[in-house]
């Protein structure tokens, strides 16, 4: 599985890039099929709160499993792209499944 980060407008930080590695391989244990995982953080309105825009793109066989959240720090819109992703490749799997 190939994770791809691009910060836009700033520099990702080591332990931010760090932290997307470790939630976003996490996401292998549901679906084996996953080929590649983009993730693209973004500042929106520079000096306000719930201006991080964070966007998770994973790429399976067929299909494009897409979250995306604005939030107050990173971490949190990892956090919340992940367990939204989750639900996304379990249903992804029972289709699979009933093919």
């Amino acid at each position: 599985m190939e994770i791809k980060i691009q910060a836009i407008h700033f520099e990702a930080t080591e332990k931010l890039q760090d932290f997307i590695q470790k939630k976003v391989s996490k996401l292998e244990k549901f679906s084996d099929e996953i080929r590649k995982v983009e993730v693209s953080l973004k500042v929106v309105k520079p000096e306000t709160a719930m201006n991080k825009q964070t966007a998770i793109v994973v790429a399976v066989p067929g299909s494009e499993l897409r979250a995306e959240k604005v939030c107050d720090t990173f971490e949190e819109g990892i956090d919340e792209c992940c367990s939204i992703l989750t639900r996304q490749l379990e249903k992804y799997k029972e289709k699979q499944k009933n093919r």
